[in-house]
């Protein structure tokens, strides 16, 4: 069993030797490597950086993440890394059609692909290249053991498979129930040790009848409603028409009117055709902390993801407004490949409607985060 309660150490001090039983393991090496600062460029920036376990292990701080550097942001909002280990492994599942992966555009085909990514990504942790985070881990003598003992005394003679043992340590972290502990008031619920109130139980009626909503088209995995263990997405990839974020654009200097491609710039596509726009379908398990929404941040309340997906549906003029800007919706920032068929499933909303949904949703956050339904 994880050692949880020893998890802030990580944020302030050095691993040490005296330390080393804890690192035994591959998930003990694992939950260092992801609080370890040393890591990127400065030494101000690890893994929970951008994935705080405060905060249901995604970014609190904004639409997107600032850099190590203390200047780059990023143009897209860091998803949640809870339960991201449940993905499979990225897969064409038929013509223009994917599955799986890390990232919103599934560039990285494994949990431990996407650990490899920020320390190099010059934008955020900033490393120059993976000989340069390898000489890091050597500078701690506990890491060297750790590895070595874990690894084999030869792993540092390859800097590229030391590199990737440092990604499958941090990935086995992910893989821990500290990420998905499957605690939350819904899965109380299916346990018998909790009850919804009778709106939470309007939400999930209506989350999983395709004659009311199109919720459960993207965002049900197992094959039986309600089923325990259910991840809510089917890691598939649509575009569902999210607006250009603009105020983003203006604050990072990508500049308004820059396509975010999705699906179609993932190197591990062989053809792009049909794929702009598309992005992975997120999990449902503790969005109702983990604002902003939408791959670019550009939504900040969790209603107004509701509302914006009812705008394919609805007829009325007012329901075209977001309540955030006070404005109609923006246009799709890619107006092609729209997934249409899903969209449009099942009849507009009305309020008591949409807040139940809001309300189920808010009953799949983790049991040490639902304090921050309340903040």
């Amino acid at each position: 069993m994880m050692k949880t309660l020893a998890l802030p150490l990580f944020c302030t001090l050095l691993v040490t030797p005296a330390m080393a039983e804890d690192l035994a393991t591959l998930e003990g090496l694992g939950e260092a490597l992801f609080f370890d600062e040393n890591l990127s460029k400065n030494r101000t920036q690890s893994c929970s950086t951008c994935h705080d376990p405060e905060y249901a292990f995604a970014d609190p701080r904004g639409m997107a993440s600032p850099g190590d550097d203390g200047v780059s942001l990023g143009d897209r909002n860091a998803p949640t890394a809870s339960y991201a280990h449940f993905a499979p492994m990225f897969e064409k599942l038929d013509e223009g059609v994917y599955r799986g992966g890390q990232f919103h555009d599934g560039r990285a085909a494994t949990l431990a692909d996407q650990a490899g990514g920020p320390p190099l990504n010059p934008i955020e942790m900033g490393m120059s290249d993976a000989a340069s985070v390898v000489a890091r881990l050597e500078e701690n003598p506990a890491y060297v053991v750790a590895f070595k003992d874990l690894f084999g005394d030869e792993i540092f003679a390859d800097q590229d498979e030391a590199y990737g043992a440092m990604t499958k340590a941090i990935a086995a972290f992910e893989g821990t129930d500290l990420f998905s502990p499957f605690d939350s008031k819904y899965d109380r619920y299916l346990r018998g040790e909790a009850e919804l109130t009778r709106e939470e139980m309007l939400g999930e009626t209506l989350f999983f009848s395709q004659q009311f909503t199109n919720c459960n088209l993207c965002h049900e995995l197992l094959p039986r409603a309600g089923m325990e263990g259910e991840t809510f997405t089917n890691y598939e990839y649509h575009n569902i028409g999210v607006p250009e974020n603009g105020a983003l654009r203006d604050m990072n200097g990508v500049g308004r009117g820059q396509v975010d491609l999705g699906l179609a710039q993932n190197a591990l596509v062989e053809d792009t055709a049909g794929l702009a726009g598309k992005i992975k379908v997120p999990t449902l398990r503790n969005v109702a902390v983990t604002a902003p929404y939408m791959h670019n941040g550009v939504f900040q309340d969790l209603r107004t993801v509701v509302l914006f997906y009812n705008t394919y549906n609805t007829k009325s003029e007012a329901r075209m407004l977001n309540p955030e800007t006070g404005e109609r919706f923006g246009a799709p920032e890619v107006p092609q490949n729209l997934s249409m068929e899903e969209l449009t499933t099942g009849p507009a909303l009305e309020d008591r409607e949409i807040d139940a949904l809001v309300a189920f949703m808010k009953t799949l956050t983790d049991a040490r985060y639902e304090h921050l339904l309340d903040e």
